[in-house]
């Protein structure tokens, strides 16, 4: 269930609307009548073991860098975004 309110309604009684959204509503802020804002409950990102498995593993290669060919060139981060 949703409720809609106004910019100036919402900025009055914040606590009230913020009182209606941990209460699980979903109240849609408005400006001149039309939607500009949702204020939702807090649903927390669920994160499955395997996907939290392959963040870890991507993030330790990240942090281990990637080594440079023969020959080659190595570049840190910095100088990637480096502009002339």
């Amino acid at each position: 269930m949703s409720t809609m309110i106004s910019a100036r309604d919402a900025n009055q009684h914040f606590a009230d609307i913020l009182g209606k959204a941990a209460a699980g509503e979903t109240v849609i802020i408005t400006k001149r009548g039309k939607p500009v804002a949702t204020l939702a409950p807090y649903r927390p990102e669920t994160v499955s073991p395997e996907r939290k498995a392959a963040w870890d593993r991507l993030l330790g290669r990240l942090e281990k860098g990637v080594p440079a060919p023969p020959g080659g060139w190595a570049w840190n981060r910095d100088e990637l975004y480096e502009r002339d």
